[in-house]
This record gives C-alpha cells, sequence and structure tokens, in this order.
C-alpha cells in the first residue's frame, strides 16, 4: 500500500472506484470476491469486506446471494459525480493555492502536461 494515511478500506475504496471509472469493471460485471481482491491487495478479507460494504450501501454493487457482487447500473455515472465533488472540495482548493503561490498560469501547466 502507499503512505496515504488514511484507513486501509478506504484505499481499498478507491481501488476499486478506480477500475469502475477507468472501465475495467463495467455494469453488471462480477468484482473479484473478498478473498481474492485481499489475497490480491495483502489485506484483511474483514477489511475488504468493509470496502465492499460501502460500495453496497451507496447501490454501486449489488449482491447476488449464491453468486457474487456485481457493477451497479449507473455506478460509473455516480461514481464520477462523487470524485468529481471529492476533488473540487478536498483537493482543489490545496493545488489552487500552490499554483498561486508558485505563480504558474495556465499555458506553463499545459506545456507541462503535454512536454
Amino acid at each position: 500500500m502507499s503512505s496515504d494515511s488514511r484507513p486501509v478500506y478506504l484505499r481499498l475504496r478507491d481501488a476499486i472506484a478506480a477500475a469502475i471509472l477507468d472501465g475495467r469493471y463495467r455494469p453488471g460485471d462480477p468484482l473479484p470476491s473478498v478473498r481474492a481482491f485481499a489475497l490480491d491487495q495483502g489485506a484483511n478479507p474483514l477489511t475488504v469486506a468493509k470496502a465492499y460494504q460501502s460500495f453496497q450501501d451507496e447501490g454501486l454493487i449489488v449482491v447476488r446471494r449464491g453468486v457474487g457482487m456485481f457493477v451497479a447500473p449507473g455506478a460509473a455515472e455516480r461514481l464520477l459525480a462523487s470524485e468529481r465533488r471529492s476533488f473540487l472540495d478536498e483537493q482543489w482548493p490545496r493545488i489552487a493555492a500552490t499554483i498561486r503561490r508558485l505563480d504558474f498560469d495556465l499555458a506553463d501547466l499545459i506545456q507541462h502536461q503535454h512536454g
């Protein structure tokens, strides 16, 4: 895992959210089992279950008893809206302050992105 100080289940949740947003898991696709994902991530299965439960609580995954967990219809769109709100509320203010402090202009940033 990273040096991220947030709880492990939130970091696992971010990994799943990124996979959904990147299109690696599409609506109706099965998610890895709790055990398989825990093994892949080097995490405790109970921690993975907590991350999955947060997605279920938000209606982003559906559980089919005895079959598994699947990405819910519209999950990517709802996640995208949520992630955008979170970025603008939590990360952008710090980024914008740094841009101002370092006296970057839009051309500098665009040049660096493409350079």
